[in-house]
C-alpha cells in the first residue's frame, strides 16, 4: 500500500498540532429529546467525531442521524464529542452523560490522542474497559470505534494498539468497528481525502467513516 509516507507525514502534523493547542473543545451537549421508548445513541468521540474543520451538518455523526431518518429508525443522536479527548477524558466525563442522556446504545470513538500522547496502553485499555462495562451497567448496548496508528510507531506498537480495541469489545461483549478510517487513511489517494492539516478528514471523508460504523450499529438497533 501507499500509504506509509502519507501516515508519517498525518502523525507529525497530528503530534505538532497536538503541543500547539490546535484542538479546541466544541460546545456541550445538549439535553436529548424525551426518547419516549425511542433508541438514544450516545457518541463519546474526540475531534474525528466533533466536526473538526467542518461545516456543521457534514461529519459522521450528524451524517448518522440522516440515515437514521432514511431508514426510518426514530431515534435520538446525541453527540457528547470533544476535540482532543482522551480515553482518561471520556472516562471521567462519562457517568455525568450516562446519567444526562440515559443511552440505549453508546459508541466510544477514542484512543488515538493517548497514542499521539505517548500514554500507556495498559491505561487507554483500562479506560476504555471501563467506559464499556458503565455504559452495560447503564443498560446501553455498546459499540467500539477502533483507530490505527502509522507504521513509524514500529511493528510491535502498531500491532498492540489496534489489539486494544479488539481485546475490550471481546471482554465486555460490545460491538467492534476495527478501524474508524477504513478507506480514508489507506485508501488510493489519503492526502486528498484530509484537510490542509493532514490531520482531521475532509467533509468528503465523511460518508465512508459512517460506511464503516453504519453496518455494526445497524445490527445493535434490530
Amino acid at each position: 500500500m501507499r500509504m506509509d509516507g502519507f501516515r508519517r507525514d498525518f502523525i507529525v502534523a497530528t503530534a505538532s498540532a497536538a503541543v500547539l493547542g490546535l484542538y479546541a473543545p466544541i460546545a456541550a451537549a445538549q439535553p436529548a429529546a424525551a426518547a419516549g421508548g425511542k433508541p438514544v445513541i450516545l457518541v463519546v468521540g474526540d475531534s474525528l467525531s466533533a466536526e473538526y474543520g467542518l461545516a456543521r451538518g457534514t461529519g459522521w455523526v450528524a451524517l448518522l442521524e440522516k440515515k437514521l431518518a432514511q431508514e426510518k429508525i426514530a431515534a435520538t443522536v446525541v453527540n457528547a464529542s470533544v476535540s482532543g479527548d482522551t480515553t482518561a477524558g471520556g472516562r471521567s466525563r462519562l457517568p455525568g452523560l450516562l446519567a444526562q442522556h440515559r443511552p440505549t446504545h453508546v459508541i466510544l470513538e477514542l484512543g488515538g490522542n493517548d497514542a499521539l500522547r505517548g500514554l500507556p496502553l495498559q491505561g487507554t485499555e483500562a479506560n476504555l474497559q471501563a467506559m464499556a462495562e458503565a455504559s452495560r451497567k447503564a443498560g446501553a448496548q455498546v459499540l467500539i470505534v477502533g483507530m490505527q496508528v502509522p507504521p513509524n510507531y514500529g511493528s510491535d506498537y502498531t500491532r498492540r494498539f489496534e489489539g486494544v480495541f479488539a481485546s475490550v469489545a471481546r471482554s465486555t461483549q460490545s460491538a467492534l468497528v476495527p478501524f474508524l478510517l477504513k478507506g480514508v487513511a489507506d485508501g488510493p489517494n489519503p492526502t486528498a481525502m484530509f484537510q490542509a492539516d493532514r490531520i482531521h478528514p475532509r467533509a468528503e471523508a465523511h460518508p465512508l467513516m459512517l460506511a464503516n460504523v453504519w453496518p455494526e450499529l445497524r445490527r445493535l438497533l434490530r
